[in-house]
């Protein structure tokens, strides 16, 4: 499995980059405007991300257009950004179309807001590169998002989608909306290829608590050697 983090925040990126495991990013409205992120800069906050990631990394760049036409040329201009700028969009009739349009250009499209095994294999066959189906937003309304993001893993599994994506490439399922660590370990056992994370999540990630109790020990019996 791979680890995306879903965040605008640099200094957050720039953390979690040094520690070797970050894949890539994920944004979208909700987390630049948390960031206090102005429409002036966005194009120039995601070409920071994109640097700070690295040229093999994807960074997720959502479009807010509504129709085909506005997604399509939303989309271009994001992907102009850096060669690793993937276009986000909505799972929705508008989005399936500008897809379609976007990947027949050349353009990685990261289908976004998929709830159900038919939107993902619509996506799919509209020749998404990504596909992110949520799991936090199921347990809101006291659903199970873990039975939906397997269910959709199996399904696209099932399936050879290549000759409809960019350059051939295999379709990737993104486990997003993750709210903790246990989500993660789910997600990585049904065979989900990416987990997009908070940080705080992918803190959480890191510890354990015999971990810690290790440490301590540890310490605690090297202090004696040093007072030895």
């Amino acid at each position: 499995m791979k680890f995306f983090l879903d965040t605008a925040d640099l200094n957050e990126i720039e953390e979690a980059a040094s520690w070797g495991a970050l894949a890539g990013v994920t944004t979208n409205p909700s987390l630049y405007a948390k960031i206090g992120g102005k429409l002036e800069d966005f194009h120039a906050h995601m070409k920071r991300i994109c640097e700070i990631v690295g040229p093999d990394c994807p960074v997720s760049a959502e479009s807010v257009a509504m129709t085909r036409d506005e997604i399509v040329r939303d989309g271009l201009e994001l992907a102009e950004i850096a060669p690793n700028i993937v276009v986000k969009i909505p799972t929705m009739v508008e989005g399936l179309a500008a897809t379609r349009a976007l990947a027949d250009q050349g353009v990685r499209v990261n289908m976004t807001l998929c709830f159900s095994v038919p939107q993902a294999l619509l996506a799919a066959r509209a020749g998404a590169r990504y596909i992110s189906p949520f799991i936090g937003r199921f347990d809101d309304i006291s659903e199970d998002g873990l039975d939906q993001v397997e269910s959709i893993v199996g399904a696209i599994g099932n399936y050879d989608f290549t000759a409809n994506t960019v350059r051939g490439e295999q379709i990737e399922i993104i486990a997003a909306s993750v709210r903790s660590a246990n989500h993660v370990t789910q997600c990585a056992l049904m065979g989900a290829d990416i987990a997009t994370v908070p940080f705080g999540v992918l803190k959480k990630m890191v510890q354990h608590p015999l971990t810690d109790r290790g440490l301590e020990s540890f310490m605690k019996d090297w202090k004696k050697v040093l007072n030895a």
